[in-house]
This record gives C-alpha cells, structure tokens and sequence, in this order.
C-alpha cells in the first residue's frame, strides 16, 4: 500500500508487515508459555459454587443475577462520580438546592432568588418551574429521568446512543458540589450490597484558581524556519518547552489550588463517613468498602488548560494519599480529544517523568469504526501505555483496529496492562455488543482484565449487571468472573505489596502467608505484620475470605 507523504510519522513508526487482524489472537497465544496459565483443578467450595451457578444459570438471567448478586466482586475500578449517581437522586438534590427546570430542554437553571416564604420557595424565570414541583408532575418527572439517563433511549436519525449518553452530564449540571458527601455514600450503600469492597472513583473537583494562570500561559510557538512536521504542529511536546511551562504554572499560585482540591476531596469523604455512622456502633454496611479518587482530566481542551489541569492532578495526587491516580476523559473522538491526542500523552510522559509515583490509568480507544478516519482507531492504546505510562486501559475496545494488534495484545499481557471492560457502556455509546466486543481477545492473549460499571447511574444497572451481562453476551463461567474479582485488586492502586506471589497468578499466595486459610479472620505472624503495611493485601485477604464464606454457603 503507497503511503501519502503526510502520513502520520506515529504510523510509520507502528506499521508491520501485512498481518491478518483474525490470525492475531491466536499467534498471541502461541508465543505466550502455556504452563505459566495453568490453573489448578476447582477446590471444593469452588466446584459447589459453579453447580450452584450452572443452576442459576436454568432460571435465565434474573436467576444469574440473584446469584451474582452476593457473590464477592473486589473492586469497582472504572467509575465516573456524576455518571454514577442515579437521576432521582440529582432531582431531589436539585429541588433542595432551589434550582428550576426547564421543562423543554429537560435541564436544570438556577433561579433569580427565593420568596420570603418559610421555606422560602425559588423564584423561577418565564419558561422554568420550581424543581420541587417536579415531583407532582408525573410527566415532567419521567421526561428528566430519561433525559438525564439511557433509560427508554432509542437511537433516532441524527441522535445516537453516543449523543445522549453524553448529552446527560450537562442536563443534570449546577447541582451544588456539597452533595458530593452524599453522592459517595450512594455508591458506595449501592457497592456494599453486592459484596463489593473498593471503588476508585474518578472526579474532578473545581479548579478556579487555575483558570486564570493557564488563560495567561500561552502556548510555544513553532520557531521561524522549522521544517513542517507532517504530524502538524507538534509544540509543546518535547521535555524543555513542558518544564518550563511547568515552572510558569507553579511559579503562578497553582499550588493554592492543590490545597483547595484536596481540602473538597477529603471534606467529602468525611462527609460520607459521617452520613453512614462509621466507627460508631450503628455503622452502616456502606462503611465497609473502601473509597479512593482518581484525578479526572478534561481532555477535549486547548492544550494550555489540559496541561494546566494533569500537573494540578499529579500535584493533587502527589499531595493527597486519598486521590491515587489519574485519567482523562471526554469523549475520545471529540475534535480536541482527536487532534491533541498525541501531545497530550507527551505531557503524561513528561510529568511522569516527574512525579513517577503518581498511578496512571486512561481512557483509551473507546472508539468504533465509523466514528473517526480509520487512521484514528490506530494508535491511541499504543501510545497510552507506551507515551501515556497506562498502567490500566479504560474501554480499549478497537484495540483489533490498532497498527498491529498482534503486538499490542503481547505487550499488554507481558507488561500486566490491565484492560476496565465496561459491557453496557460500550454497547450504549458505541454500539459494541455480543462478537463484536474485544473482551473474547484480550482474555485469549492472557491480557488482564476486570468488569466495571463506568457510569451506572447514566446506564441504569450496577455492577452485577455487569457480571450477569459476562455470563449472557459473552460465555464466561464461575471461573472466570472469580479471577476477573481477583484481578480487579490485583490492578487496584492501593498502596502495598500484593498477596500474590506472580502477577496476576491466583494460585500462590506469598510466602509469609503461604500456608494460611484465608477463611480465617485475619492472618496471623508475619503475615498479619505484612497486612498493616499493605492496603492492598489487606484487601486481597478480605477478598479471598470472602469468597470461601460465599462458596461455603452457596445452595
């Protein structure tokens, strides 16, 4: 195939030989060692479990989700804050906060003051209705819940799944940022009651203060006479001219808005300990899965504002032990999002050069053919983990549309690159269901990976739906949604060693605990020592006894 002379020189550098994409699985199998997946025959409990759940399995998909229901899942690594709360909650926080709707565009506005009245009653403008009024309007009502969610969406000419989907997050906006307390506790109740225990949020807390300093930062000008690039304009990528912008930024205030941020992060997750009782004998469940932040950056930005906010995220995440990494988001194919592609990952590769402790998770080929060029679906995973230091891939999903798949698939398995498989999310924006769906891919090239809801409020479903949709559109067994559990904590960002020997081998517990009962309460000797210094063994103990109280007592 003759190339133009504009091609993308990200594309020289990744194109192979001609390769079939259908052959790609399977060579990737064939040069990974066997033996080192072997897995040892069902335990006791294990076996009891899946003929419990091959029963299950005969009463159709309600009776796999009362099953999946209690079965202990691990963590919840993939999940948008706004996106997860539930639209009936943000208009009963809106009728609180005295907001109106606008009952034609189906989207809240504040109002232009409130009555003297006990209790004062807002002041809506001609074309908007008190928010609490909502409520005895049943039409009304209805119209938000399905505007504000996917809920009755069906795809009409000219408004896809995509376009609503992220049409909600500004329909629901202007609600105060003080339920943030409230919204924790509401996924982390909804967690508890599906035997979760650890969600890594992502969420963005104000940045004001910055607002002025990246306004007046500016951007490097290509220098007179530079030969054109026939990736365009490629400032702002090389180290030297990312430094000193970072100087200028600090140099700026843009620390005062890390003590800001942190200070609105941990303020609402000690509002959530205090709305469940925790440490008090009236504990609620909720208390008893564990929360941290991932920093989410804005991509679909000028450069100088997405620059501006991933040194404040690794800033945050340098300064708070609560916020354990980061990621971008917006969607990918957004004209920004497209275009700054590559120079936003030379700013995570230059600040991870910085700050190499900060975790890093991304968003990354949430794309489907059709939505951008084909060139578009060609590079974006192999560059997050490569330019981006991914650790985790969010989606990944035209991961078999990459330059070469056959080698990305190798690299991510071999480096432990766990993949956040979202099922309805990616069938809801992307239309990606069933065969068409990547999972089948990764899971046959040993490349980790682990359900995750993404933004259930906006999906309507939690995350046994998620397991539940595993077992109906893509074949997975007992077996494979315990390791997907495991794998979950394994690929956490919780500080500590693992409780694992190998990566991603469930088989062998290290050695301080070798030989231990995870059904027991806690471990004891060296082990237990190890557990106070490890949050994610500790977590990893909980996991592994609760699956042996689950296999125990499953009929």
């Amino acid at each position: 195939m003759t190339m133009s002379h504009g091609e993308s020189s990200r594309l020289k550098k990744f194109r192979p030989a001609l390769v079939l994409i259908l052959a790609a699985v399977p060579i990737v199998c064939a040069q990974l060692p066997s033996s080192s997946f072997a897995m040892p025959g069902p335990t006791a409990g294990e076996a009891r479990a899946i003929r419990a759940f091959d029963l299950a399995k005969g009463f159709g998909n309600p009776g796999v989700y009362a099953f999946l229901r209690t079965m202990p899942k691990g963590a919840d690594l993939h999940m948008h804050l706004s996106g997860a709360i539930y639209a009936e909650t943000f208009l009963k926080d809106a009728a609180a906060d005295g907001l109106c709707v606008d009952p034609t565009k189906l989207i809240f506005a504040k109002n232009s003051g409130v009555s003297k009245d006990t209790p004062p009653v807002p002041k809506c403008t001609e074309g908007t209705v008190a928010e609490a009024g909502v409520f005895a309007n049943q039409k009304l009502y209805d119209a938000l819940i399905d505007a504000f969610s996917m809920r009755s969406f069906v795809p009409t000419p000219g408004v896809s799944g995509h376009d609503q989907f992220f049409a909600t997050f500004d329909r629901f906006s202007g609600i105060n940022k003080s339920h943030t307390g409230e919204w924790l506790d509401e996924v982390a109740t909804r967690a508890a009651t599906q035997n979760e225990q650890y969600l890594e949020i992502m969420q963005t807390p104000s940045f004001f203060e910055l607002a002025p300093l990246w306004s007046k930062l500016g951007w490097p000008a290509t220098h007179e006479g530079a030969t054109s690039d026939p990736e365009g304009d490629t400032t702002g990528t090389s180290p030297a001219e990312l430094s000193a912008l970072r100087t200028q930024l600090l140099a700026g205030g843009l620390r005062t808005e890390v003590d800001l941020d942190v200070h609105q992060l941990d303020d609402a997750l000690t509002a959530r300990s205090r709305i469940e009782h925790c440490g008090q004998p009236s504990a609620a469940l909720a208390c008893s899965v564990k929360i941290r932040y991932l920093y989410q950056v804005l991509r679909a930005f000028p450069p100088q504002q997405v620059f501006a906010q991933t040194l404040l995220a690794f800033e945050v995440a340098s300064a708070d032990p609560n916020v354990v990494g980061l990621n971008f988001v917006q969607p990918e194919d957004a004209s920004m999002a497209m275009s700054e592609y590559n120079r936003q990952m030379h700013m995570i590769d230059y600040l991870h050069s910085v700050y190499p402790k900060v975790h890093i998770s991304l968003h990354a080929g949430e794309l489907a053919p059709g939505m951008v060029p084909p060139e578009g679906l060609s590079f974006h995973i192999q560059e997050a983990i490569e330019l981006g230091h991914a650790e985790r891939i969010g989606h990944g999903v035209d991961v078999m549309h990459e330059t070469d798949p056959r080698a990305l698939l190798q690299e991510l398995a071999s480096r432990h690159v766990m993949v956040e498989i979202n099922l309805t999310s990616n069938d809801g924006i992307l239309g990606i269901k069933n065969r068409e769906h990547p999972l089948a891919a990764y899971r046959a090239a040993h490349v980790p990976v682990a359900l995750s809801t993404d933004d259930e409020g906006v999906s309507r479903i939690d995350l046994t739906h998620e397991y539940a949709r595993a077992v109906e559109d893509q074949g997975l067994g007992y077996a494979d949604l315990k390791r997907m559990a495991r794998t979950s904590l394994e690929h956490s960002f919780l500080p500590g060693t693992s409780l694992w020997q190998k990566p991603d081998m469930f088989t062998r517990m290290i050695s301080v605990c070798a030989g231990q009962r995870p059904s027991a309460e806690s471990p004891i000797g060296d082990c237990g020592t190890l557990m106070k210094s490890s949050e994610k063994a500790t977590e990893q103990w909980e996991l592994e006894r609760r699956f042996a109280v689950f296999e125990a007592n499953v009929r």
